[in-house]
């Protein structure tokens, strides 16, 4: 049985079982990219629900495995150098597990820094700026009466969503097969629907787009961790 207890954040958030991966997490865009490659890449893994109150991302114990405060993060007990490793940083993840499982990451050096690419436009542009105009547009800055910068997210949203329009076109996937960066991007593009944003965007103009999330979603192990750990 591996021993987590050099872990603080095991102190709030216990583990049943600590000879599997340890997900710490709330099923938000960023929070389900890690649920659903666990899942897609079938490595054994316990759920551990942290709220995004600061009770829970500015606890100590939280602090203590991601000093940044935001889910998700991870505890391996079965790291690369044979002892325990804690990471943070959804796209970090990723790519940690896609190399762990060897899955989701291509099948040559070249498909892998394709893959990176696509992750880092998801963990650099998209998720940041339709974070931001949800933010705009459903949050506290939807009461801002100056909507210019509503206008900035509004229109750089706008721009990343023709970047993949276009490169979906023919394509199943972002990089012509399914990968960790297909999990990071899908996500974000269905939190339109929870930032009620679709239209402002002009979502129903993106064909491409339209399938390629209703795809992502219809796969088993996409809907099975889409709720993983379950909203209270």
């Amino acid at each position: 049985m591996a021993d987590l207890s050099a872990f603080p954040i095991t102190q709030k958030w216990t583990p049943k079982d600590p000879s599997v991966l340890q997900l710490f997490s709330f099923p938000t865009p960023n929070g389900v990219k890690v649920s659903i490659a666990l899942e897609e890449m079938q490595i054994p893994y316990e759920a551990h629900l942290v709220t995004l109150a600061d009770a829970d991302v500015k606890s100590p114990e939280f602090l203590s495995l991601n000093p940044n405060n935001k889910i998700p993060a991870i505890i391996d007990p079965n790291g690369p150098d044979g002892t325990p490793v804690g990471l943070f940083e959804s796209g970090a993840i990723l790519i940690y597990l896609a190399e762990k499982s060897g899955k989701l990451l291509g099948d040559t050096a070249t498909d892998k820094a394709k893959v990176i690419q696509w992750l880092m436009f998801q963990m650099g542009g998209l998720g940041p700026m339709l974070g931001q105009l949800g933010f705009f547009v459903k949050f506290a800055g939807s009461q801002w009466e100056d909507k210019r910068p509503q206008q900035r997210y509004l229109d750089e949203g706008k721009r990343l969503l023709a970047v993949l329009e276009k490169e979906l076109e023919g394509k199943d996937w972002i990089t012509g097969q399914f990968s960790i960066a297909d999990i990071a991007i899908a996500p974000w593009l269905n939190a339109l629907n929870f930032y009620e944003a679709k239209d402002m965007v002009g979502w129903d103009t993106h064909q491409n787009l339209i399938a390629y999330v209703d795809r992502f979603y219809a796969r088993p192990a996409v809907d099975k961790a889409k709720n993983i750990p379950p909203r209270p």
